[in-house]
Protein backbone atom coordinates (compact mmCIF):
# COMPACT_ATOMS: atom_id res chain seq x y z
CA UNK A 1 0.00 0.00 0.00
CA UNK A 2 1.62 2.88 -0.76
CA UNK A 3 1.93 6.27 1.64
CA UNK A 4 -0.13 9.14 1.25
CA UNK A 5 2.36 12.43 1.64
CA UNK A 6 0.16 15.32 3.19
CA UNK A 7 1.04 18.82 2.38
CA UNK A 8 1.82 21.27 5.32
CA UNK A 9 -1.47 22.10 7.11
CA UNK A 10 0.38 25.63 6.41
CA UNK A 11 -0.85 25.62 2.83
CA UNK A 12 -4.68 25.50 3.65
CA UNK A 13 -6.81 28.84 2.88
CA UNK A 14 -3.71 29.39 0.31
CA UNK A 15 -4.66 29.84 -3.42
CA UNK A 16 -2.93 31.77 -6.53
CA UNK A 17 -5.34 30.57 -9.25
CA UNK A 18 -3.68 33.03 -11.67
CA UNK A 19 -1.39 29.56 -12.01
CA UNK A 20 -3.64 26.91 -10.77
CA UNK A 21 -6.07 24.55 -12.72
CA UNK A 22 -7.54 27.17 -15.26
CA UNK A 23 -3.77 27.63 -16.45
CA UNK A 24 -2.47 24.23 -16.07
CA UNK A 25 -5.72 23.26 -18.72
CA UNK A 26 -4.68 25.67 -20.85
CA UNK A 27 -1.06 24.46 -20.97
CA UNK A 28 -2.80 20.69 -21.65
CA UNK A 29 -4.46 22.54 -24.57
CA UNK A 30 -1.21 24.29 -26.30
CA UNK A 31 0.50 20.88 -25.75
CA UNK A 32 -2.40 19.36 -28.20
CA UNK A 33 -1.98 22.30 -30.62
CA UNK A 34 -4.61 24.65 -29.53
CA UNK A 35 -4.05 28.11 -29.68
CA UNK A 36 -4.33 30.24 -26.34
CA UNK A 37 -5.17 34.03 -25.70
CA UNK A 38 -3.57 33.48 -22.45
CA UNK A 39 -4.60 36.96 -20.31
CA UNK A 40 -4.04 35.19 -17.28
CA UNK A 41 -1.30 36.47 -16.12
CA UNK A 42 0.59 40.41 -16.87
CA UNK A 43 3.62 39.24 -18.48
CA UNK A 44 5.04 41.67 -21.02
CA UNK A 45 7.28 39.11 -22.98
CA UNK A 46 4.68 36.81 -23.83
CA UNK A 47 3.30 39.87 -26.14
CA UNK A 48 6.08 41.09 -27.66
CA UNK A 49 7.20 43.46 -25.36
CA UNK A 50 10.82 44.09 -25.08
CA UNK A 51 13.37 45.11 -22.33
CA UNK A 52 14.83 48.57 -22.91
CA UNK A 53 18.30 47.44 -25.04
CA UNK A 54 20.52 49.40 -22.49
CA UNK A 55 18.87 47.35 -19.62
CA UNK A 56 20.04 44.31 -21.25
CA UNK A 57 23.89 45.90 -22.33
CA UNK A 58 24.15 46.98 -18.52
CA UNK A 59 23.84 43.05 -17.52
CA UNK A 60 25.97 41.77 -20.12
CA UNK A 61 28.73 44.12 -19.97
CA UNK A 62 29.06 43.04 -15.97
CA UNK A 63 28.42 39.23 -16.18
CA UNK A 64 32.16 39.10 -15.25
CA UNK A 65 30.82 40.99 -11.86
CA UNK A 66 28.07 38.52 -11.49
CA UNK A 67 29.28 35.24 -10.98
CA UNK A 68 29.64 35.07 -7.33
CA UNK A 69 27.30 36.00 -4.22
CA UNK A 70 26.96 39.63 -3.69
CA UNK A 71 26.07 41.24 -0.34
CA UNK A 72 22.85 40.21 1.03
CA UNK A 73 21.11 43.47 0.61
CA UNK A 74 22.42 43.82 -3.27
CA UNK A 75 24.78 45.08 -4.76
CA UNK A 76 25.36 49.38 -3.84
CA UNK A 77 24.77 50.84 -7.11
CA UNK A 78 21.21 49.16 -7.27
CA UNK A 79 20.68 50.13 -4.24
CA UNK A 80 22.00 53.12 -4.54
CA UNK A 81 20.17 54.18 -7.69
CA UNK A 82 16.30 53.53 -5.99
CA UNK A 83 17.69 55.91 -3.05
CA UNK A 84 18.47 58.62 -5.74
CA UNK A 85 14.88 57.49 -7.05
CA UNK A 86 13.31 57.75 -3.85
CA UNK A 87 15.32 61.35 -3.74
CA UNK A 88 13.84 62.71 -6.74
CA UNK A 89 10.34 61.68 -5.61
CA UNK A 90 10.36 63.36 -2.30
CA UNK A 91 11.39 60.96 0.01
CA UNK A 92 13.96 61.90 2.32
CA UNK A 93 16.05 60.28 5.20
CA UNK A 94 17.09 57.12 2.87
CA UNK A 95 19.76 55.20 2.99
CA UNK A 96 21.51 52.33 0.85
CA UNK A 97 21.35 50.41 4.07
CA UNK A 98 17.25 50.99 3.98
CA UNK A 99 17.04 49.24 0.56
CA UNK A 100 16.87 45.34 0.39
CA UNK A 101 16.90 43.87 -3.37
CA UNK A 102 15.01 40.61 -3.64
CA UNK A 103 14.00 37.78 -6.33
CA UNK A 104 11.43 39.98 -7.72
CA UNK A 105 9.13 41.78 -5.25
CA UNK A 106 7.35 38.29 -4.76
CA UNK A 107 10.20 36.91 -2.25
CA UNK A 108 10.45 40.39 -0.25
CA UNK A 109 6.56 40.23 0.27
CA UNK A 110 7.55 36.81 2.02
CA UNK A 111 10.61 38.29 3.69
CA UNK A 112 8.94 41.49 5.17
CA UNK A 113 6.02 39.41 6.62
CA UNK A 114 8.15 36.68 7.84
CA UNK A 115 10.57 38.82 9.47
CA UNK A 116 7.33 41.09 10.67
CA UNK A 117 4.32 38.45 12.06
CA UNK A 118 4.10 36.17 14.98
CA UNK A 119 0.81 33.21 14.77
CA UNK A 120 -2.16 35.61 14.73
CA UNK A 121 -1.38 38.67 14.01
CA UNK A 122 -3.00 40.61 11.60
CA UNK A 123 -2.62 42.27 8.13
CA UNK A 124 -5.02 44.33 6.41
CA UNK A 125 -5.06 43.62 2.92
CA UNK A 126 -7.52 45.30 0.27
CA UNK A 127 -10.07 43.25 -1.62
CA UNK A 128 -9.95 42.45 -4.63
CA UNK A 129 -5.95 42.22 -3.27
CA UNK A 130 -3.57 40.42 -5.76
CA UNK A 131 -3.43 37.00 -4.26
CA UNK A 132 0.15 36.83 -2.78
CA UNK A 133 -0.09 39.03 -0.40
CA UNK A 134 -3.07 37.23 1.35
CA UNK A 135 -1.17 34.18 1.00
CA UNK A 136 2.53 35.60 2.03
CA UNK A 137 0.42 36.68 5.52
CA UNK A 138 -1.23 32.93 5.80
CA UNK A 139 1.80 31.39 5.01
CA UNK A 140 3.92 33.54 7.72
CA UNK A 141 1.14 32.51 10.28
CA UNK A 142 -0.63 35.63 10.07
CA UNK A 143 -4.54 36.38 9.64
CA UNK A 144 -5.02 38.45 6.10
CA UNK A 145 -7.32 40.98 7.17
CA UNK A 146 -9.30 41.98 3.82
CA UNK A 147 -10.87 45.59 3.68
CA UNK A 148 -13.29 46.57 0.83
CA UNK A 149 -12.02 48.20 -2.17
CA UNK A 150 -16.31 47.31 -3.89
CA UNK A 151 -17.24 48.47 -8.07
CA UNK A 152 -19.61 50.62 -5.98
CA UNK A 153 -16.33 52.87 -5.25
CA UNK A 154 -14.93 52.45 -8.15
CA UNK A 155 -12.59 49.77 -6.45
CA UNK A 156 -11.40 53.00 -4.09
CA UNK A 157 -10.73 51.57 -0.36
CA UNK A 158 -13.93 51.61 2.23
CA UNK A 159 -11.76 54.22 4.56
CA UNK A 160 -14.66 53.72 7.53
CA UNK A 161 -14.03 49.72 7.48
CA UNK A 162 -10.79 49.73 6.92
CA UNK A 163 -10.54 51.84 10.70
CA UNK A 164 -13.27 49.39 11.95
CA UNK A 165 -10.82 46.29 11.15
CA UNK A 166 -8.69 47.46 12.78
CA UNK A 167 -7.50 45.29 16.14
CA UNK A 168 -4.96 45.18 19.40
CA UNK A 169 -3.71 42.00 16.54
CA UNK A 170 -3.09 44.67 13.42
CA UNK A 171 0.35 44.89 12.77
CA UNK A 172 0.49 46.15 9.41
CA UNK A 173 -1.55 47.65 5.95
CA UNK A 174 -1.08 46.72 2.92
CA UNK A 175 -1.79 49.38 -0.18
CA UNK A 176 -1.47 48.21 -3.90
CA UNK A 177 -1.65 51.22 -6.14
CA UNK A 178 -1.95 51.58 -9.10
CA UNK A 179 -4.14 48.57 -8.77
CA UNK A 180 -3.59 44.46 -9.01
CA UNK A 181 -5.90 43.20 -10.43
CA UNK A 182 -7.90 46.49 -10.49
CA UNK A 183 -6.44 49.66 -12.12
CA UNK A 184 -7.25 51.65 -9.68
CA UNK A 185 -5.27 54.92 -8.81
CA UNK A 186 -5.34 56.31 -5.32
CA UNK A 187 -6.26 59.93 -5.08
CA UNK A 188 -3.95 62.26 -2.58
CA UNK A 189 -6.63 62.57 -0.22
CA UNK A 190 -7.33 58.53 0.34
CA UNK A 191 -3.55 57.94 0.44
CA UNK A 192 -3.21 60.43 3.24
CA UNK A 193 -6.07 59.04 5.33
CA UNK A 194 -4.50 56.05 5.03
CA UNK A 195 -0.95 57.02 6.31
CA UNK A 196 -2.66 58.84 9.27
CA UNK A 197 -4.78 56.18 9.92
CA UNK A 198 -1.54 54.07 9.97
CA UNK A 199 0.54 56.68 12.26
CA UNK A 200 -2.25 56.42 14.47
CA UNK A 201 -2.52 53.15 15.29
CA UNK A 202 1.55 52.53 15.28
CA UNK A 203 1.02 49.80 11.71
CA UNK A 204 3.27 49.21 9.42
CA UNK A 205 2.78 50.33 5.73
CA UNK A 206 3.36 48.36 3.33
CA UNK A 207 3.22 50.10 -0.41
CA UNK A 208 3.21 48.07 -3.28
CA UNK A 209 4.11 50.29 -6.41
CA UNK A 210 5.55 48.12 -8.72
CA UNK A 211 2.92 49.61 -11.56
CA UNK A 212 4.07 53.33 -10.13
CA UNK A 213 5.05 54.68 -13.84
CA UNK A 214 1.48 52.56 -15.42
CA UNK A 215 -0.95 55.00 -15.45
CA UNK A 216 -3.47 56.45 -18.40
CA UNK A 217 -4.46 60.29 -18.99
CA UNK A 218 -4.35 62.96 -15.90
CA UNK A 219 -3.75 59.95 -13.49
CA UNK A 220 -1.08 60.23 -11.21
CA UNK A 221 0.56 57.55 -8.80
CA UNK A 222 2.08 59.22 -5.81
CA UNK A 223 4.59 57.63 -3.49
CA UNK A 224 3.14 56.23 -0.41
CA UNK A 225 6.46 57.35 1.14
CA UNK A 226 6.15 61.05 0.72
CA UNK A 227 2.86 60.75 2.78
CA UNK A 228 4.22 58.38 5.98
CA UNK A 229 6.48 59.79 8.32
CA UNK A 230 5.61 58.70 11.90
CA UNK A 231 5.62 55.30 11.27
CA UNK A 232 7.88 52.65 9.07
CA UNK A 233 6.95 52.92 5.35
CA UNK A 234 7.85 49.87 2.99
CA UNK A 235 7.65 50.81 -0.52
CA UNK A 236 8.01 47.80 -3.05
CA UNK A 237 9.22 48.19 -6.79
CA UNK A 238 11.32 46.46 -9.32
CA UNK A 239 12.17 46.00 -12.59
CA UNK A 240 9.27 43.49 -13.88
CA UNK A 241 6.28 45.57 -14.96
CA UNK A 242 7.37 49.53 -15.80
CA UNK A 243 11.08 47.63 -17.45
CA UNK A 244 9.10 44.67 -18.50
CA UNK A 245 11.82 42.57 -17.26
CA UNK A 246 9.78 40.34 -15.32
CA UNK A 247 12.65 37.08 -16.28
CA UNK A 248 15.43 39.40 -14.57
CA UNK A 249 13.46 38.64 -10.95
CA UNK A 250 14.67 41.87 -10.03
CA UNK A 251 12.82 43.77 -7.05
CA UNK A 252 13.18 46.04 -4.34
CA UNK A 253 11.59 47.32 -1.15
CA UNK A 254 13.00 50.68 0.64
CA UNK A 255 12.74 51.45 4.60
CA UNK A 256 11.75 55.42 4.89
CA UNK A 257 9.81 57.37 7.57
CA UNK A 258 9.85 56.86 11.66
CA UNK A 259 12.55 54.43 10.76
CA UNK A 260 13.47 54.86 14.91
CA UNK A 261 12.78 52.12 17.08
CA UNK A 262 12.82 50.05 13.54
CA UNK A 263 15.81 48.34 13.32
CA UNK A 264 15.25 45.46 15.18
CA UNK A 265 12.93 44.65 12.83
CA UNK A 266 15.21 45.53 9.84
CA UNK A 267 17.80 43.09 11.44
CA UNK A 268 15.49 40.55 11.39
CA UNK A 269 15.01 40.82 7.81
CA UNK A 270 18.76 41.44 7.11
CA UNK A 271 19.00 37.75 8.82
CA UNK A 272 16.39 36.65 6.67
CA UNK A 273 17.90 38.34 3.28
CA UNK A 274 21.73 36.43 4.38
CA UNK A 275 19.73 32.81 4.83
CA UNK A 276 18.86 33.08 1.23
CA UNK A 277 22.38 34.30 0.32
CA UNK A 278 21.43 37.31 -2.14
CA UNK A 279 19.35 37.62 -4.56
CA UNK A 280 19.96 37.20 -9.14
CA UNK A 281 22.94 39.24 -8.95
CA UNK A 282 23.10 39.45 -12.86
CA UNK A 283 19.99 41.46 -13.06
CA UNK A 284 20.84 43.61 -10.56
CA UNK A 285 23.06 46.02 -12.72
CA UNK A 286 20.01 46.96 -14.98
CA UNK A 287 18.58 48.88 -11.91
CA UNK A 288 21.16 51.83 -12.49
CA UNK A 289 20.53 51.94 -15.96
CA UNK A 290 16.58 51.47 -15.70
CA UNK A 291 15.94 54.17 -13.02
CA UNK A 292 18.10 56.74 -14.29
CA UNK A 293 17.55 56.31 -18.07
CA UNK A 294 14.95 57.55 -20.60
CA UNK A 295 11.66 56.11 -19.09
CA UNK A 296 10.23 54.26 -22.12
CA UNK A 297 6.98 53.08 -20.53
CA UNK A 298 5.93 56.92 -20.93
CA UNK A 299 5.63 56.52 -24.36
CA UNK A 300 3.58 53.34 -24.14
CA UNK A 301 1.13 54.74 -22.01
CA UNK A 302 0.46 57.80 -23.64
CA UNK A 303 -2.15 58.39 -26.34
CA UNK A 304 -0.85 56.45 -29.65
CA UNK A 305 1.13 54.30 -27.53
CA UNK A 306 0.80 50.48 -27.55
CA UNK A 307 -0.83 50.01 -23.69
CA UNK A 308 -2.81 53.10 -23.81
CA UNK A 309 -4.70 52.34 -27.07
CA UNK A 310 -4.68 48.53 -25.96
CA UNK A 311 -6.51 49.99 -22.59
CA UNK A 312 -8.89 51.84 -25.24
CA UNK A 313 -9.57 48.74 -27.20
CA UNK A 314 -10.57 47.10 -23.90
CA UNK A 315 -12.38 49.61 -22.57
CA UNK A 316 -14.84 49.79 -26.32
CA UNK A 317 -14.93 46.14 -26.15
CA UNK A 318 -16.84 46.35 -22.88
CA UNK A 319 -18.69 49.30 -23.79
CA UNK A 320 -19.69 46.95 -26.95
CA UNK A 321 -21.14 43.58 -24.86
CA UNK A 322 -24.87 43.64 -23.24
CA UNK A 323 -23.43 41.68 -20.29
CA UNK A 324 -20.15 43.50 -19.23
CA UNK A 325 -19.36 46.20 -17.50
CA UNK A 326 -16.39 48.21 -16.32
CA UNK A 327 -14.30 50.76 -14.13
CA UNK A 328 -11.86 51.86 -16.72
CA UNK A 329 -8.72 51.44 -15.04
CA UNK A 330 -6.41 54.40 -14.37
CA UNK A 331 -3.28 52.03 -14.17
CA UNK A 332 -1.59 49.06 -14.00
CA UNK A 333 -1.88 46.69 -17.10
CA UNK A 334 -4.99 45.45 -16.31
CA UNK A 335 -8.91 45.89 -16.10
CA UNK A 336 -11.49 43.84 -13.66
CA UNK A 337 -14.39 43.59 -15.77
CA UNK A 338 -17.94 42.85 -13.84
CA UNK A 339 -20.80 41.11 -15.02
CA UNK A 340 -24.17 42.26 -15.16
CA UNK A 341 -25.68 39.91 -13.10
CA UNK A 342 -29.60 41.07 -14.56
CA UNK A 343 -28.50 40.11 -17.71
CA UNK A 344 -27.04 36.81 -16.73
CA UNK A 345 -28.79 35.58 -13.26
CA UNK A 346 -27.01 33.08 -11.60
CA UNK A 347 -23.34 34.40 -13.67
CA UNK A 348 -20.26 32.62 -11.79
CA UNK A 349 -17.00 33.49 -12.67
CA UNK A 350 -15.27 30.36 -12.37
CA UNK A 351 -17.77 28.32 -14.55
CA UNK A 352 -17.37 31.48 -17.48
CA UNK A 353 -13.35 31.14 -17.12
CA UNK A 354 -13.83 27.26 -17.73
CA UNK A 355 -16.56 27.92 -20.77
CA UNK A 356 -14.14 30.71 -22.15
CA UNK A 357 -11.28 28.51 -22.26
CA UNK A 358 -12.68 25.17 -23.56
CA UNK A 359 -15.19 26.76 -26.45
CA UNK A 360 -13.24 30.33 -26.93
CA UNK A 361 -9.64 29.65 -26.19
CA UNK A 362 -9.49 32.30 -24.24
CA UNK A 363 -8.11 32.48 -20.75
CA UNK A 364 -8.84 34.73 -18.18
CA UNK A 365 -8.52 34.76 -13.70
CA UNK A 366 -11.56 34.87 -12.46
CA UNK A 367 -12.55 37.45 -9.86
CA UNK A 368 -12.89 35.45 -6.90
CA UNK A 369 -9.10 34.76 -7.30
CA UNK A 370 -8.15 37.84 -5.83
CA UNK A 371 -10.15 37.20 -2.42
CA UNK A 372 -13.40 39.01 -3.82
CA UNK A 373 -16.95 38.09 -1.69
CA UNK A 374 -18.86 38.30 -5.13
CA UNK A 375 -17.70 35.97 -8.04
CA UNK A 376 -19.09 38.35 -11.39
CA UNK A 377 -15.87 39.72 -12.14
CA UNK A 378 -12.74 38.57 -13.79
CA UNK A 379 -9.72 39.99 -14.39
CA UNK A 380 -7.91 40.27 -18.21
CA UNK A 381 -4.65 42.46 -18.76
CA UNK A 382 -4.36 45.09 -21.82
CA UNK A 383 -0.95 43.96 -22.86
CA UNK A 384 -2.33 42.24 -26.31
CA UNK A 385 -2.37 44.57 -29.18
CA UNK A 386 -5.78 45.94 -30.18
CA UNK A 387 -6.80 43.57 -32.92
CA UNK A 388 -6.44 40.44 -30.08
CA UNK A 389 -8.69 42.23 -27.68
CA UNK A 390 -11.60 43.04 -29.89
CA UNK A 391 -11.15 39.29 -30.99
CA UNK A 392 -10.96 38.53 -27.36
CA UNK A 393 -13.89 40.57 -26.94
CA UNK A 394 -15.84 39.15 -30.04
CA UNK A 395 -15.29 35.85 -28.80
CA UNK A 396 -16.51 36.39 -25.15
CA UNK A 397 -19.30 37.82 -26.16
CA UNK A 398 -20.68 34.75 -27.88
CA UNK A 399 -19.57 32.66 -25.23
CA UNK A 400 -22.00 34.87 -22.66
CA UNK A 401 -24.79 34.72 -25.25
CA UNK A 402 -24.58 30.80 -25.23
CA UNK A 403 -24.75 31.34 -21.67
CA UNK A 404 -27.58 33.51 -21.73
CA UNK A 405 -29.47 31.34 -24.24
CA UNK A 406 -29.48 28.33 -21.98
CA UNK A 407 -29.64 30.18 -18.70
CA UNK A 408 -26.42 31.38 -16.47
CA UNK A 409 -26.69 29.00 -13.97
CA UNK A 410 -26.20 25.79 -16.09
CA UNK A 411 -23.45 23.35 -14.97
CA UNK A 412 -20.92 25.06 -17.80
CA UNK A 413 -19.05 21.54 -17.62
CA UNK A 414 -21.92 19.40 -18.62
CA UNK A 415 -24.53 21.59 -20.32
CA UNK A 416 -27.49 20.67 -18.16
Amino acid sequence: MNQLIEPSQSLRGVRYEIRGKLANRAHDMQRRGHEIIALNIGNPGLFGFRTPETMRLAMIENLQLSEGYCHQKGIFPAREAVVMQQQERGVTGVMADHVFMGNGVSELIDLTLRALLNTGDEVLVPSPDYPLWTASVTLNCGKAVHYPCPPELRFQPDLEAMERLITARTRAIVIINPNNPTGAVYPRQTLEAIARLAEKHRLLVLSDEIYDQMTYGDAAAIPMATLVNDTLCATFSGLSKVYRACGFRVGWVVFSGKLEGAQPYLDALDLLASLRLCSNVPGQWAVQTALGGFQSVRDLVSPGGRLFESRRALIEGVAASRYLRLVPPDGAMYAFVGVDTAALPGFDDQSFALELLDKAHVLVAPGTSFNTTYNNHFRVTNLPDEATLTEVFRRMEQVLDDMAARGADTDATTGR
